[in-house]
């Protein structure tokens, strides 16, 4: 990892940085954090706008990727897993990793029908998961299921 990140920087201008490292290794040992989590996984080694700025040239390489998945600061991972979008319950936040490929016929459809070559492994998709009620969102019992499915606390789906 450490050489990859190296001959990327260099190669594409920049300096090798003991900050840079620290951010990538962060990002890759998190699995899906936001800047604030990368900073607090540092404990201080690195402040906030280092992060912000490493992150952004990390992305700039193609060693980390960005999605949104809250209306907060955007998440990072690292680009060596597989691609994949996101599934995000508005009712009790659980997250689900879905690997790109599942996607394809979307894909295929939006290159045919429009020209457009979609980035899926940027895509998060809110809606609301089975336990809370995705086949109804007005059935009765459903303020109930979700309120039962935010207390068991849903684990989030590791990637």
């Amino acid at each position: 990892m450490v050489e990859e990140l190296a001959q990327k920087l260099r190669g594409s201008g920049y300096r090798m940085t003991p900050q840079r490292q620290l951010v990538l290794t962060a990002v890759e040992e998190l699995g899906h954090a936001t800047p604030e989590q990368v900073r607090d996984h540092l404990a201080g080694a690195v402040n906030t706008s280092t992060v912000y700025r490493n992150l952004e040239v990390l992305e700039e390489l193609g060693l980390v990727r960005h999605t949104h998945l809250t209306d907060r600061a955007p998440t990072y991972h690292s680009a060596r897993g597989e691609e994949h979008f996101h599934l995000i319950c508005r009712a009790c936040r659980r997250e689900v990793a879905v690997p790109a490929a599942q996607a394809d016929d979307f894909a295929a459809h939006l290159r045919q029908g429009y020209g457009f070559v979609a980035d899926v492994a940027h895509v998060a998709i809110f809606g609301r998961c089975e336990d809370c009620g995705a086949d109804d969102p007005e059935r009765p019992d459903h303020a109930d299921r979700a309120g039962r499915a935010h207390e068991a606390g849903h684990p989030t789906q590791e990637h």
